[in-house]
């Protein structure tokens, strides 16, 4: 994961000093490394505090836009959107709400792929702040240590609840799962439509997206065929 963080720390440089601009990074869903951006001082605020904050900057937004906010259907919404930024779609930011694992001993010994399919999960682009709505399939093969069902469906919804870049998403899942599991024998796939794509832009409503992670044992055809053919 390093070599492909470095090589792609070095592509974007690159791009950067070929004149690529804001609008074209955005669009072509370039991102800067594995990691998530994040301000060293990032948690200094309570989130009642970044709330608050939220609340009067996005009253602002809509006051520049035009928009009345002593109209009774407005009003309240500088609140329900601050609320929702950080309680819930943005909620993935805070590692507090990191999803706490429990592994168990892999008792009935069963040594082959385990897959969770169809997992549905709501995201948004970081570049322009709209939803990525799509389904991850998760697999792995244990190497002593199993997780619970429920907490594959976790980690997959801690991770989309921040603004994301889909090549990320899928890696960042794929390292977690690597890292509680011990093993590199994780696969990740996702598969998403974009609304920044749909919506705005090129405005092509049929198309999605299709990102994967093969780690281990993974890497093998034949491995990947018996992936592919449990999520047909």
């Amino acid at each position: 994961m390093k070599h492909q963080e470095t090589m792609l720390n070095t592509l974007i440089k690159e791009n950067n000093l070929n004149g690529f601009s804001d609008e074209e990074i955005g669009d072509d869903h370039i991102y800067t490394g594995l990691e998530t951006p994040m301000k060293k001082d990032a948690f200094l605020l309570s989130d009642e505090e970044k709330k608050i904050q939220i609340e009067g900057l996005f009253s602002q937004i809509m006051d520049v836009m035009g928009l009345d906010l002593n109209d009774d259907s407005l009003s309240g919404t500088p609140k329900r959107v601050a609320k929702m930024y950080i309680e819930e779609i943005f909620s993935g930011l805070n590692p507090n709400n990191k999803p706490k694992i429990a592994l168990f001993e892999n008792k009935y010994q069963y040594n082959q792929m385990l897959v969770e399919k169809d997992i549905t999960f709501y995201s948004n682009c970081e570049h322009h702040f709209v939803p990525i709505i799509g389904k991850a399939h998760i697999a792995y093969i244990s190497s002593g240590k199993v997780i619970g069902l429920s907490k594959l469906n976790r980690i997959v919804q801690y991770y989309a609840k921040r603004p994301q870049v889909q090549e990320r998403l899928t890696n960042q899942i794929a390292a977690e799962l690597s890292n509680i599991l011990d093993t590199k024998d994780v696969a990740v796939i996702i598969d998403a439509k974009h609304l920044c794509v749909s919506s705005r832009g090129i405005k092509d409503d049929t198309s999605a997206t299709v990102t994967s992670f093969y780690g281990g044992v993974f890497n093998e055809a034949s491995k990947v065929a018996e992936l592919q053919n449990y999520l047909k």
